[in-house]
């Protein structure tokens, strides 16, 4: 095994031996081709919930320096997403959306950073379970 590396004030590169490959693998093959999911979570007793789409994700994204929004996408289709915005944009004073999507259904979109409150929102009202609420974003 082979590798390139170039020197600090030179604009050359030599090739160094640093071993061989064994480091890498098992006896029996490449250590990370398991048939586990990655995105399976797993529960306090051990056993799989199952994938993503039972979720809410509730994400932050920053638009420019000073600028947030808030996404919440996930919830259930039989809810009336009308009145949940109107209440979140009552309760937590900003502006939002409905956004369509074909793949993620409605999203709710709010402007600035509210992901604990829409959390709170979520729980308080039983929307949502607490435990099925993801919170992704900059912290």
């Amino acid at each position: 095994y082979q590798r390139r590396v170039r020197g600090r004030n030179s604009k050359h590169t030599t090739i160094r031996n640093t071993g061989t490959l064994d480091h890498f693998m098992s006896d029996s093959g490449v250590l990370n081709l398991q048939k586990k999911d990655p995105f399976n979570d797993i529960d306090d007793t051990g056993t799989i919930i199952g994938n993503n789409a039972q979720y809410v994700h509730i994400r932050v994204v920053q638009r420019n320096a000073k600028k947030r929004i808030t996404t919440c996408e996930g919830l259930p289709e039989k809810l009336n997403f009308d009145k949940v915005l109107k209440a979140l944009r009552k309760q937590l004073c900003c502006n939002g959306c409905l956004l369509q999507d074909k793949d993620l259904g409605t999203v709710i979109q709010l402007q600035g950073d509210h992901r604990q409150e829409v959390f709170n929102f979520l729980s308080e009202s039983e929307i949502v379970k607490p435990e099925m609420i993801k919170i992704h974003g900059i912290t």
